[in-house]
């Protein structure tokens, strides 16, 4: 039974006619009342009707809606409505799962409604091609894009983050600008890339920073090989589709969105007073304060600042029967809540598409983009070495910014002690910027030799960036610049990838049942780097920060170089339906890379799925008043990498040694050369099989829609580099194919309408679970990785077969010795000594499971929109508290230390100053949260005079992002890894720059 939704407009009436009966007694307004309440009356025209479905039952909450305003109601349990109106006025009927009629209102209405799916009708994106929803036989998940001008997102790949079911989205530093990491269903590779391709308007890029949100159209992602198999050698880690947005013919738009806000640190960390932080160093005894000294400087206060973001975008659509188009500019800026962070890009595109003839089609995609970044070194680094989060922490209180006895310099005198304050470490990377533009094109031409049947598209794409990264050290202001003497650096590359595409669909509909579509195609792609460097130090000040002011110029610092590569390849498609009850696909790509050595050089990877829809056998005509459709689906297939890989890695390389020239005798030298690398001419391509088991359920018109997948991932030939035994004389490491590894898991994602009407609530949600392991390596059986402290160099990560990558590697600690106030850590062989082989695995940064969850209720013009995410399940090794409490030096610490063990019998979980430190699991800590990611609260602003204007849409709204989070982390924030996206080696939080809290003010306006 359809929910019955109360209307307001009775009780609207009521209140009228008692306003206008106490009119009535003001003697003096008499007449002019009645005239005017009678010709209010005489130009409304009064509606009575009611709405039914095909079998004749009432359609109860179906809104009625004048056409161009905002008066309407809805219908009653009994499918009947009353409304007001305009005598010539159209009214609007709609209601979800039901297609929207607009017919002229008369006194009498009796209204039809038929039955419209349009979720299982929408047309999906596939590799090469698109299918309709209900005919899809592999996993494949759409990204909704309905909020993406409502969300201050810099990066497209923002907007899958809790979207897709099987996709992980981890924020592992909150600087502006910074990347995602991305994993679909998984770690699949150990030392190459785990990121998606991405595909954008048919052209594969391996990174979607470039694109503004406000141009996609649609995003959906590939995650099985059965569906991702089409790309070949490119997709062993999923692929990633948009599609940007297009002209309409007839539909002229001009679209704005402005959004301004400003962001704020989440959570704050203390750090001791002058007082406890001298008491400290007395117990330490390595350095001597002098008394009398008090605070002079917050740091946190001087260090973290409120702050901003910009973003303008605009478009403008238009098109006919022949030339479509679609132009759009924007620029966003973010500046970080480090006084010297910032991201700012400016962009640009246009989308053209061209009907030549009926039988030609000529269409072209442009975008340019320009972007600058400053990272300002908070990525993994400790206090002294450049870090600013953790600066911030370790700097005393008593220290004041400035040298007082040199102004023009940072203070640097902490009575022996070795720490650099947070601002002179933002000033080390002050002029520090990184720079890239870029420009991905395409254009197309499309022969329909049949039409509806047989179609033909070659396309030729670009894709041009050119990097420019450089960077200055004022040799006056800090300690490292003057030890240095200044230093500067320019570093640019250029990259171009060509790609030319030609592909031949046949799409064959025959005696109604039958279905039969046949691609086949080829790809060519040829990729060209260059990159050039050069250095320079000894600066006579900080005025003039270009290299030609450098004393030394391009000494063992400057050089070039370049490689290529390319890739050839041929693939095709069958898919078959028959009455849209069975289908099947099968893919086959080959690629041939000049990565590989030439016996080697060609993979084959095929993928076959095959969908029965249930739901149209006869044994299933009782559920059809309910259910509109349920199948299953199946599909195996294998994807290829060889992102691992060097460009030139079957070949003998030789390293380069220069001779300095200048030095006597070696006036005509010229540079040695050296092997630097073994040989490895039997390299083949990483290879991913996955098997794939789903199942798709709609019901209630649309209103409810599940999608559940399990699949089984096997990667076998890991493309690695296996480190020689020491004292190899040409190399220590080789490429090898080298090991094997498993992902599976399970998917769940649900869609519902919970109420439709005046009052409106979506809500999608979806789960991930995945399980990943590490299962056999060849020559080499352990990888040990990651060091983030410089009081210990043990390794934080160990790989080994049989567990799950990045698992954590130390002691086991049972607490503090209530009698020596040092750390306790278990013996675990019982040989009654502590030693290097008592660690064992303390860790694991795995989640369990991963979700998301979107609700939106509307009412009215009203919009609320909540958004949550989280993981359940992975640890952190929190390295920042090795330097924030390990009181082994001068640096200040966390007030966490004020618990600290005193004297003999204290109980409590804080060793003494100066304890032993190892990697243990007192750093481990459980970073399992869930976090209020977005709120958005809109209005849609109707009304006549905006219609007069030609205003078709006025939305104002407010955002917050990352407003809660819940968690039982210690740390600035459990969404981090220190080591970025690196596969082997995740969830460590060394300094890392911290997620922000963002409010943002936002109005979409279009004409």
């Amino acid at each position: 039974m359809k929910p019955y939704f109360l209307t307001f407009n009775y009780f609207k009436r009521m209140e009228n006619k008692r306003f206008f009966c106490r009119g009535m007694f003001r003697l003096s307004a008499l007449l002019l009342v009645m005239f005017v309440s009678l010709s209010a009356f005489a130009q409304k025209l009064s509606v009575k009707g009611r709405v039914v479905d095909a079998a004749s039952e009432a359609v109860i909450g179906a809104s009625i809606q004048e056409k161009g305003t905002t008066n309407g109601t809805i219908t009653d349990i009994d499918g009947n409505f009353t409304l007001e109106v305009e005598p010539q006025a159209t009214l609007i009927i709609s209601y979800i799962g039901y297609k929207t009629q607009e017919v002229k209102a008369t006194a009498s209405m009796n209204l039809t409604l038929q039955e419209d799916n349009e979720v299982l009708e929408e047309v999906v994106v596939i590799g090469y091609g698109s299918v309709k929803r209900k005919d899809v036989t592999t996993a494949v998940s759409t990204v909704s894009t309905d909020d993406l001008q409502q969300r201050p997102i810099l990066s497209a790949a923002q907007a899958m983050q809790g979207k897709a079911a099987g996709v992980s989205v981890i924020q592992p530093t909150g600087q502006p600008g910074g990347d995602m990491s991305i994993r679909v269903r998984g770690t699949t590779s150990f030392n190459g890339s785990n990121d998606p391709l991405y595909v954008v308007d048919g052209v594969p890029v391996d990174n979607i920073k470039f694109l503004s949100p406000n141009d996609i159209a649609s995003m959906q992602i590939l995650k099985d090989a059965s569906s991702a198999a089409i790309y070949g050698s490119r997709a062993a880690n999923g692929v990633v589709l948009i599609t940007t947005k297009a002209g309409q013919a007839g539909n002229a738009k001009v679209a704005l969105t402005i959004q301004a806000g400003f962001t704020q640190v989440a959570n704050k960390i203390e750090s001791l007073n002058t007082a406890q932080y001298k008491e400290l160093m007395d117990e330490i005894g390595l350095i001597t304060l002098p008394d009398g000294l008090t605070d002079q400087t917050d740091w946190w206060d001087e260090t973290y600042t409120t702050g901003n973001t910009q973003n303008y975008q605009v478009s403008v659509s238009d098109g006919n029967d022949k030339l479509r188009y679609f132009l759009s500019a924007g620029y966003q800026n973010e500046k970080g809540v480090l006084e010297t962070a910032f991201f700012r890009r400016y962009n640009f595109r246009a989308n053209i598409d061209n009907d030549v003839r009926k039988w030609l089609r000529i269409s072209a995609n442009i975008a340019y983009s320009d972007y600058t970044s400053n990272g300002a070194g908070e990525m993994g680094t400790g206090a002294n070495r450049g870090g600013t989060v953790l600066s911030v922490i370790n700097t005393p209180k008593y220290a004041p910014i400035m040298d007082p006895e040199n102004p023009d310099r940072y203070y640097n005198n902490f009575y022996g002690a070795n720490i650099t304050s947070p601002l002179e470490n933002l000033e080390r990377r002050r002029y520090d910027r990184d720079r890239e533009n870029r420009l991905v094109a395409s254009g197309s031409a499309l022969f329909t030799f049949i039409p509806e049947e047989l179609i033909f598209k070659t396309t030729f794409s670009i894709d041009r960036r050119n990097a420019i990264s450089t960077t200055f050290l004022d040799p006056e202001k800090t300690q490292h610049g003057r030890d240095q003497y200044g230093e500067g650096s320019d570093n640019r590359n250029q990259n171009t990838v060509l790609t030319f595409d030609d592909v031949l669909t046949y799409d064959k509909h025959f005696k109604q049942k039958h279905g039969l579509n046949v691609m086949l195609g080829s790809s060519w792609t040829d990729s060209d780097y260059r990159n050039n460097y050069i250095s320079g130090s000894h600066y006579r000040n900080g005025l003039i920060q270009t290299l030609n002011a450098a004393n030394m110029i391009g000494l063992n610092g400057a050089g070039s170089s370049a490689s290529e590569w390319g890739i050839m390849s041929y693939f095709g498609r069958v898919s078959y339906n028959f009455d849209s009850k069975y289908l099947v696909t099968a893919n086959v790509r080959a690629d041939g890379s000049s990565r590989l050595h030439p016996d080697h050089r060609w993979g084959v990877f095929p993928s076959f799925s095959a969908a029965w829809r249930i739901s149209s056998e006869k044994f299933m005509e009782g559920t059809r008043e309910w259910l509109d459709d349920l199948k299953i689906r199946a599909g195996w297939g294998q994807t290829g990498n060889q992102s691992g890989l060097g460009d030139y890695a079957y070949l003998q390389l030789y390293n380069i040694s220069r001779i300095p020239w200048y030095e006597e005798g070696n006036a005509n030298a010229v540079p040695t050369i050296s092997p630097s690398n073994l040989r490895t001419q039997d390299l083949t391509w990483e290879t991913t099989t996955q098997t794939n088991v789903g199942l798709d359920f709609t019901a209630f018109n649309s209103r409810l829609n599940v999608t559940m997948d399990w699949y089984y991932k096997r990667t076998t030939d890991m493309l690695m580099n296996v480190s020689l035994p020491s004292g190899s004389a040409i190399a220590s490491s080789i490429a090898r194919n080298e090991g094997t590894m498993v992902n599976k898991g399970f998917e769940f994602a649900i869609n519902s309408k919970n109420f439709v009407g005046a009052f409106g609530w979506d809500t999608d949600l979806n789960i991930s679970f995945n399980k990943n392991k590490l299962e056999s390596l060849n020559l080499q059986k352990v990888y040990y990785a990651a060091t983030a402290s410089e009081r210990i160099t043990e390794y934080i990560v160990r790989n080994e077969p049989g567990r799950p990558l990045g698992g954590f590697y130390g002691y086991i600690c049972d607490g503090v010795d209530p009698e020596t106030g040092d750390l306790m850590y278990r013996d675990l062989n019982g040989d009654g000594v502590v030693s290097t082989s008592d660690r064992t695995y303390i860790g694991d940064p795995n989640p369990k499971f991963t979700y998301g969850m979107t609700n939106t209720f509307s009412y009215k013009n009203f919009t609320l929109s909540v958004f949550i995410q989280g993981s359940y399940g992975n640890d952190v090794f929190n390295a920042s508290r090795m330097e924030t409490e390990g009181m082994y030096d001068g640096k200040n610490q966390s007030t966490r230390v004020l618990d600290r063990w005193r004297i003999p019998g204290q109980i409590t979980d804080v060793p003494r100053a100066n304890y032993t430190m190892h990697n243990s699991t007192y750093f481990v800590e459980d970073g399992s949260y869930l976090r209020l990611k977005d709120l958005t609260l809109s209005y849609d602003v109707k009304g006549p005079l905006l219609k007069k204007w030609g205003v078709s849409r006025l939305q104002p709204y407010f955002t917050a992002t990352n407003l809660l989070t819940w968690t039982g982390y210690s740390g600035m924030d459990p969404e981090v890894n220190q080591w970025g996206n690196n596969g082997a080696v995740q969830g460590i939080d060394w300094g890392t720059y911290p997620q922000c809290r963002s409010f943002v003010f936002g109005i979409n306006l279009e004409f």
